[in-house]
Parts: C-alpha cells; sequence; structure tokens
C-alpha cells in the first residue's frame, strides 16, 4: 500500500508540475501582447499600466508593488522609460529588462541632440525606448521573450517555441501588408507630439519632420513651437499628430490659421484589448492612424 501511494504522490506531483502555469507580468500593454503572443498556452500573462496611462509619469501603488512581487517573471522595457520601475527593479531576480538584451536593433537618439523645452534645455540621447513600435524588434522581442519563459519554466518549452514561430511567421505578413498600405503617403509631411515613433517610421520610411517634446511630461518651448508653426505655415506638413494619453494645448495653437489636419497616434494601444493576436490589431491600429491623416 505505501509503495502504491508513493506511486500516486509521484505521479500526481509530475503532472501538477507539467500543468502548472509560471505568473508573468509585463509593464505596460504593448509589451504584455507581445508576451502574450509567446505564453499564451503556458503561462498566465497580465500587464501592470491601466489602460490610458503613461510609462512616463505612471505612479505604482503598494497593489502594483504586490503584483510584481507574485510574479515569477516580470518583462519590463527598461529604465529608458519606465523611471517607477527602476526603484523596485533592484530587488527582483525576477525581472528582465528588454532595453539590456544584446539581440535587439535598438534606435539610437542622436548623441548630444539639444532640445528647448521653456527655460532649460534638454539632452536627449541613448537608447529610444519605444522599441514595441518596430515589427523587426518585435520579432528580437520575442526571441528575448522565449529564452527568458523556457529558462524559467522548461517544461513547457516546446509550446514556447511554438508561439513565437507563429507569431514570427504573422510578422511577416503584417509587415508586408503595412509597407503596402503605407507607400502612396510615405512622402507626406507631419510632426508628433512627442518622439516615440522612430521604430515605426524608419521601417516603412515615413516622412517624420520633428516633434514637440522628446517625453510627453516635458513642455515645449517657444522656440520649438515657432519652428514648427514657421514650418507649417510653409506647408511643409499635411498633418500633426496628438496623442490620447495628453491633450496638449499647443497643438491647436500651432495648427491656428492653417490647412493642417489633426490626427491621433496612440503608441501604447491604449484603446485595444490585450489578448491573442492583438499585437498585430495594434499595428493595424497605427497604420490605420497615419493614413487617415496623410491621405491627399
Amino acid at each position: 500500500m505505501k509503495g502504491l501511494f508513493g506511486l500516486f504522490v509521484l505521479f500526481f506531483s509530475i503532472s501538477f508540475s507539467a500543468s502548472a502555469q509560471i505568473k508573468v507580468l509585463s509593464t505596460i500593454k504593448p509589451l504584455h501582447m507581445i508576451v502574450l503572443e509567446i505564453s499564451q498556452g503556458a503561462a498566465e500573462s497580465e500587464y501592470l499600466l491601466p489602460s490610458g496611462s503613461s510609462p512616463h509619469d505612471f505612479a505604482m501603488r503598494p497593489s502594483d508593488v504586490m503584483k510584481i512581487r507574485q510574479a515569477d517573471v516580470v518583462f519590463w522595457v527598461g529604465p529608458e522609460l519606465e523611471q517607477f520601475f527602476t526603484r523596485i527593479a533592484p530587488s527582483l531576480s525576477t525581472a528582465i529588462a528588454i532595453t539590456e538584451q544584446k539581440d535587439i536593433t535598438f534606435r539610437e537618439y542622436e548623441e548630444g541632440y539639444h532640445v528647448d523645452h521653456g527655460d532649460h534645455h534638454h539632452d536627449h540621447d541613448g537608447i529610444d525606448p519605444h522599441v514595441w513600435l518596430g515589427p523587426v524588434q518585435a520579432g528580437q522581442i520575442a526571441d528575448a521573450v522565449a529564452r527568458s519563459l523556457i529558462e524559467k519554466d522548461p517544461l513547457h518549452k516546446q509550446t514556447y517555441l511554438d508561439n513565437l514561430a507563429a507569431f514570427k511567421d504573422k510578422l511577416v505578413k503584417k509587415t508586408q501588408d503595412i509597407e503596402t498600405a503605407l507607400a502612396p503617403v510615405a512622402e507626406a509631411g507631419y510632426f508628433v507630439f512627442h518622439d516615440a515613433y522612430g521604430y515605426f517610421e524608419s521601417q516603412f520610411s515615413l516622412n517624420n519632420l520633428g516633434h514637440f517634446t522628446v517625453a510627453p511630461d516635458r513642455r515645449p518651448g517657444a522656440k520649438t513651437l515657432i519652428s514648427i508653426k514657421t514650418r507649417l505655415k510653409e506647408e511643409a506638413a499635411v498633418c500633426v499628430f496628438r496623442e490620447p494619453q495628453f491633450e496638449p494645448a499647443v497643438i491647436q495653437s500651432v495648427v491656428r490659421g492653417t490647412n493642417v489636419r489633426v490626427g491621433m497616434l496612440d503608441p501604447v494601444g491604449g484603446d485595444i484589448e490585450a489578448q491573442p493576436g492583438s499585437y498585430f490589431t495594434f499595428l493595424d491600429q497605427m497604420t490605420a492612424q497615419y493614413l487617415q491623416c496623410l491621405h491627399d
């Protein structure tokens, strides 16, 4: 009887370990969208920041800290984006920063580039952390996520690898579709609210003429606004993009008296439900937002 009971306990423990799902947490929704593509069917995956929040000015609550500490793996972009997370990251063995991964092709801000912000200048260089906006980089992030999840949860290795292969196949097709869709508006000039879209714009050869601010929590300076307004009057741009997380009155004041359209770009997919396939919905939404404002 003891032998049979021991075999039962062993069988139960093996079955439980094979089926138990690790808890995976991502800081922001667009990163979670990529992580979810790899983790689905093998791990519980959720994200920290509520929809409509910006990682640039997020403040953690005690419940957020508890959620972070309960996760088996925590993916965050890095200190270049989520300053709020830097206070807790050093105490976490579970935290994985995307900007520390060696196999991702990061965009570098122009070294030593100075931007006028009111009464002071801000140095804007180093890694551009809005890395999820590039389809190439999304595939590289997925590689890093799969490696990390397999290391933590080797029993589900094949599921992670299968998910990774399926995601990257879809990503190739989606990238080709977006290239075709955006080609007719590639030369249309525009300004964006903050410098977040470089990965997407570089991938699809779009004509960004400049930005109001390097980060949405920094007020654009008078010199920047005068320069943009002058270029709008010269008809150098057909569109100025705002963002749903921020409602800067400066955009309306700059476009007043011109024929320039005001469009919307949402770099975090605030109104998209996070579910399998939602990263591709996010790319489709970004494409549609460009097309809507840049068309003739």
